[in-house]
């Protein structure tokens, strides 16, 4: 018997239709000799109907009590599918996140999980219960309750699957698994049968939205296998797990893109020591978060060109706040540019063998998109180009490493 922590997000639960499939869906784990553990998400939409009842009242919204109005969202779902399992005959016990005592830290609206008390779900699955617990939300020390933020029920089913000690975490959602990219750009993108925990760090921070990072890292942390499957349809899913030593990787493990992206750059700045904390210092105290960065210095050593990219609803305060800098240090220019996309290969198997950048220049090169900017690391590669370019990049890019076939490179 295996003990399966089931993580049901909006989508899946959007209805009571919706509801009655996952309840069915639990019970043939279940059937199958399974102890089994669902955190639920909040319906699609209340989260939002919430927020809106609460700028209804107020422009001001106080952090403690808007994550006692948001943590209602969740009370919902798991009181209909414990009802949905009863009606079954399966005996369902739900809890909240206070009750089960999921205890954070107290950053209302973003808290951190600090500690789970197990003792009360090992209790009623020994029971033979399935526990449903409401994602997205735990209680602090002084007894209020906090949401965990974006991504939050993932959050707290990877959690929950670490403290525990689970077999498995499944994350059912609207996809079928983890694909080598957006199945809507490239129409042969192949799911994956497997990605290391490190892959989908990196393609969750490219863009890729299967998963949140924050519910990764937290796998990765506590080695937590994770399966991301569909709740609408049957198959394996796609495994995340560590790398196996004994399995041959391919090179390239999937594609991810950012449409959201921005680039600034400033010219002729005094080279001189700090220049870059200068630069980026008053940009990291307005809270906007850097991405890539490129510094040339000029032939005559004299002065320094700096680019950097930000997230495209940041660019107006950025471009803002870099002007002034520039005034101030006595450069010649700022230039701006918000329709630029993010590319980026990624794969474990760049680690062993050379070319993977020449061979992705060389596609996109042949194909007549030009590269504004390149990062790298062990395991990815990303380019900066038009925005106009996206589609065609990723397509590009798909077709010479050769994705659509499962083992190739």
């Amino acid at each position: 018997m295996k003990l399966i922590v089931q993580k049901y997000g909006g989508t899946s639960v959007g209805s009571p239709e919706r509801i009655e499939n996952v309840a069915d869906r639990v019970l043939r784990s279940r059937d199958q000799g399974h102890a089994v553990v669902v955190v639920v998400s909040a319906m699609s939409g209340e989260t939002d109907r919430l927020l809106s009842l609460a700028a209804a009242i107020t422009d001001t919204l106080v952090p403690r009590e808007l994550d006692v109005l948001l943590s209602t969202g969740e009370q919902v779902t798991i009181a209909l599918l414990s009802m949905a399992l009863e009606k079954r005959g399966c005996p369902a016990r739900s809890y909240t996140g206070t009750q089960v005592h999921i205890l954070t830290d107290s950053a209302h609206n973003k808290a951190r999980i600090q500690e789970i008390e197990d003792q009360r779900i090992h209790a009623d699955l020994a029971a033979g219960r399935v526990v449903v617990v409401a994602g997205f939300q735990g209680v602090d020390e002084g007894g209020n309750i906090t949401t965990l933020g974006r991504g939050g029920s993932d959050t707290t089913a990877v959690a929950l699957a670490a403290a525990l000690k689970a077999d498995e975490c499944q994350i059912y959602t609207d996809v079928d698994g983890v694909y080598t990219t957006d199945p809507r750009v490239v129409p042969d993108a192949r799911r994956l049968e497997r990605i290391t925990f490190e892959e989908m760090l990196e393609m969750a921070s490219l863009g890729s939205k299967v998963l949140q990072i924050r519910s990764v890292s937290f796998a990765g942390r506590y080695n937590v296998p994770l399966r991301v499957l569909s709740s609408f349809e049957e198959g394996e899913g796609t495994l995340i797990t560590y790398e196996d030593e004994n399995m041959e990787q391919a090179l390239i493990s999937g594609i991810a893109f950012n449409r959201d992206e921005a680039k600034l750059t400033i010219l002729g700045v005094p080279d001189r020591p700090g220049v870059a904390h200068q630069l980026l210092g008053p940009i990291a105290d307005a809270n906007i978060e850097v991405d890539m960065i490129i510094q040339n210095v000029a032939p005559d050593g004299a002065t320094t060109d700096f680019t950097f990219t930000v997230h495209r609803n940041d660019y107006p305060g950025a471009l803002a706040i870099l002007q002034q800098t520039a005034n101030k240090l006595g450069a010649r220019e700022v230039t701006g540019d918000d329709k630029i996309v993010k590319i980026s290969l990624v794969g474990v198997g760049m680690r062993s063998h050379a070319g993977i950048a020449s061979t992705m220049f060389e596609a996109l090169a042949r194909e007549g998109v030009n590269i504004r900017m390149i990062s790298t690391s062990e395991i990815k590669i990303s380019v900066v180009v038009d925005e106009k370019y996206l589609e065609l990049g990723v397509r590009t890019l798909h077709d010479a490493f050769n994705l659509a076939q499962p083992g190739t490179v």
